[in-house]
């Protein structure tokens, strides 16, 4: 992954009582780890920093997605293989489905929150893909509904199809952390909470986990620390010595 560019961190924080290498360490651990707002502020305190989960919570929605942002336009481009998924969520009695691609790295593409699931939705979500990663990947793989064939023909007509067995499981997978912190959570406030939320837990959360089981030590080690690098990057705080 490229090296991120450094940013000010004086404009970006200011006004603010805390530091930036406060505020952007509690951002982090909210979403990277299955903790409420109250888990980080008992957090910080042991660590003998006294701050409020109100404020964690205003800072988690000022800079998540600002982060979230930063990871997604300095990183490589994602694979050529995009695993489609969807599954449901209950969001004040309703039903609402939340769609996500990972390519096959297990790296979240994107995710988009909507009430249906038929050609319409698929179509939207495809689009969505194709505009926020500006490029066609040589495959989709999906499972075998019916709306994914249906939207394809339209939107990518000249990618790959694959819709066998369990060939989706990597994406299927990616929907497990979604349902831990939902469960946290006690469930999404509304849809538009739940797009919020996980647009941002996805890209962070899986920037923080590149496939340990894959990874010789040494090497899951360096990655991790480069990573870690490019976070303080990304957020404007000064590298560690």
């Amino acid at each position: 992954m490229n090296t991120l560019p450094r940013v000010s961190s004086v404009s970006r924080y200011k006004g603010h009582r805390f530091p930036a290498e406060i505020i952007s360490h509690c951002v982090w651990l909210y979403f990277r780890f299955s903790l409420s707002f109250r888990d980080v502020e008992e957090m910080m305190a042991e660590r003998g920093v006294v701050v409020s989960y109100e404020s964690i919570r205003e800072w988690c929605l000022k800079f998540g997605a600002a982060y979230a942002k930063r990871i997604r336009a300095h990183g490589p481009r994602p694979g050529h293989r995009w695993h489609l998924d969807e599954v449901f969520l209950k969001i004040q009695g309703k039903l609402q489905y939340l769609w996500r691609a990972v390519d096959q790295n297990g790296e979240v593409l994107d995710i988009l929150v909507q009430s249906r699931q038929n050609k319409w939705a698929a179509k939207k979500f495809l689009r969505k893909l194709l505009k926020g990663l500006q490029y066609v990947p040589r495959a989709i793989i999906t499972d075998k509904l019916r709306s994914y064939a249906a939207a394809k023909v339209e939107v990518m007509p000249s990618v790959e199809h694959l819709q066998q067995g369990r060939s989706n499981n990597r994406a299927e997978n990616s929907h497990q952390h979604t349902r831990e912190r939902e469960r946290r959570m006690r469930g999404f406030k509304s849809p538009r909470h739940a797009q919020r939320f996980l647009s941002t837990f996805g890209v962070i959360a899986s920037f923080f986990r590149p496939g340990r089981h894959l990874l010789a030590v040494p090497n899951y080690r360096e990655i991790m620390r480069r990573r870690f690098t490019q976070w303080r990057e990304l957020v404007g705080v000064q590298p560690t010595i």
